[in-house]
């Protein structure tokens, strides 16, 4: 019986991979999600749909030909080859090209959303606020068990320990529920901001209806 090494197996792995006719040119369709772009100028991200993912690296040769920026959300075709990464195992697809999927619905939505917003006032300058240079307490509306609070949490621990992180948990997936934990959190925060500047961000937001209830 042979016996193999973890760096044996995934370079076999790969160089299966790497041989097949399918997966050395393929195009597949998905939302972007986790994107990231590196200081070396490569693009990670994955490309997902409703039931599964996959994780995916566009190089800087070829991101510096595309005409638009990728966006966590934005749905997209990809064409590359699928390959292992070997140090991990994790197969991959290395993307050549890409271009925007239904951009046009996502802009659309996006520009109703804009004109709804700008009607309500919320891009009134005379609303926008400076922010501090050193921040005493942190909002965060987010899961309280994803990975994105964990990174803050972290990061600030890190970079300025002196900050009180509070969370004010929200779902972040399914768009009814989603948007509707999001509004309350973001109430719960303007509640808990103290003193005069609280309460006439409390009164603006009855009054304005932000939550849309």
């Amino acid at each position: 019986m042979e016996v193999l090494s973890v760096s044996q197996v995934n370079h076999y792995i790969k160089s299966l991979m790497d041989r097949d006719t399918l997966l050395s040119d393929i195009t597949v369709t998905g939302e972007i999600s986790n994107f990231k772009r590196h200081s070396s100028g490569h693009y990670y991200f994955s490309v997902k749909d409703a039931n599964a993912a996959i994780s995916a690296a566009m190089f800087k040769w070829a991101n510096h030909l595309l005409r638009f920026m990728p966006e966590n959300g934005m749905r997209v075709l990809v064409k590359g080859r699928i390959s292992v990464y070997e140090p991990s195992g994790q197969y991959q697809i290395i993307v050549s090209a890409m271009e925007p999927d239904g951009v046009g619905a996502l802009y659309e939505q996006y520009e109703k959303m804009r004109r709804e917003l700008e009607q309500k006032g919320y891009f009134d300058p005379s609303r926008k606020k400076p922010l501090p240079s050193f921040p005493r307490r942190i909002g965060v509306i987010t899961s309280p068990t994803g990975a994105a609070v964990r990174d803050i949490v972290t990061v600030l621990g890190r970079r300025f320990p002196l900050a009180k992180v509070e969370l004010y948990p929200s779902a972040v997936q399914g768009e009814k529920r989603k948007s509707t934990e999001a509004c309350s959190a973001a109430a719960t925060a303007v509640k808990a901001q103290p003193g005069e500047k609280a309460r006439k961000e409390k009164t603006y937001a009855e009054e304005n209806d932000c939550c849309g209830r």
